[in-house]
């Protein structure tokens, strides 16, 4: 299987949204169905930017010095799993988002919610990051972001109980685009998009919306939804698995080089679903961003059980 060092070949393994518990995943493990473009998508902008295959399993969004581009699904969802394989562009990809997530926002534009896969772009020779972040019934700060290098294992859980009234807790559809964010995406702006590069394609693949579609202001179920939400709680992907959960603990330990629950600048106070660990800790900063002294001390010992991290000193800063 592939693991986080694809990210500077630009491929992307199974990436998916599933509303349940806010499980994070990257991985293609999951056995699910996929649809052609047409029968749960449409174009959301830059329309002669989404380049759809001939036989409509796959569909191309192009960012060129015109615009950028994005497509949605036509329902919203209360719950569900949602998946699409990614191929991110290669070469110099500073300044470039590819996002892939689940909003509410154009419904509910005061009490908002959302879940977000973000692909930084980078200089040439840099890795793509990645960041998740969580909105729940308009929360005004900038949610609850974590920024990741990624791998193949699940990487992020919230439990609705921790999280409250900030829950994401109505329908949402689900997204995907392509954009210059040159003012903030690489290094805080230091490296803006370069259009001699251009055009940036991503690609995405084996689209997935396993969930029953709802209207947003009745919250009008279909009739099948009973039979869909059984199903859905069944599947291997509803939970996190004890073994999954130590792989996401050792993968959040290893790679992840943000988090809000450590940003005392951001908040003085954790948020309620935030689990302090000291030691964890002590490897981050009060802007919640990694301490690389820290993190490189603690892994002088065991470096060949972590090569991959070992030349991510000077990205401290983005």
């Amino acid at each position: 299987m592939e693991n986080f060092h694809s990210l500077s070949k630009g491929v992307v393994p199974l990436l998916s949204l599933l509303l349940f518990q806010l499980v994070y995943v990257a991985t293609g493990a999951f056995n699910v169905t996929t649809i052609p473009f047409n029968k749960g998508f449409s174009p959301l902008w830059g329309d002669g930017n989404v380049v759809r295959s001939s036989d409509d399993q796959s569909v191309s969004l192009v960012l060129n010095q015109y615009t950028g581009s994005g497509f949605k699904s036509s329902d919203l969802y209360n719950h569900g799993f949602f998946s699409a394989r990614i191929k991110l562009p290669s070469e110099y990809t500073a300044g470039i988002v590819v996002a892939f997530y689940t909003t509410n926002g154009d419904v509910f534009k005061k009490t908002h919610d959302e879940l977000d896969f973000e692909f930084l772009g980078n200089i040439r020779g840099k890795r793509w990051r990645f960041q998740t972040n969580v909105y729940g019934n308009g929360s005004t700060s900038r949610g609850r972001e974590e920024s990741f290098y990624i791998d193949e294992v699940p990487i992020r859980e919230i439990q609705s109980d921790a999280m409250a009234g900030d829950f994401p807790s109505k329908p949402m559809s689900l997204y995907a685009t392509i954009w210059d964010a040159s003012n903030w995406a690489t290094s805080g702006g230091k490296y803006k998009v370069n259009y001699k590069y251009a055009p940036f394609v991503a690609e995405f693949t084996d689209l997935a919306l396993h969930g029953c579609a709802i209207d947003p202001i009745q919250e009008v179920l279909a009739s099948a939804c009973s039979q869909k939400d059984d199903q859905l709680e069944n599947n291997n992907y509803a939970s996190v698995t004890p073994k999954q959960r130590v792989a996401m603990k050792k993968f959040r330990k290893n790679y992840m080089y943000y988090s809000y629950c450590y940003d005392t600048i951001r908040y003085s106070t954790p948020l309620p679903e935030c689990v302090i660990d000291p030691v964890e800790r002590r490897q981050f900063k009060d802007t919640g961003r990694l301490n690389f002294n820290e993190r490189h001390h603690h892994h002088s010992k065991r470096s060949r059980q972590v090569p991959s991290m070992r030349n991510y000193g000077d990205q401290d800063e983005d």
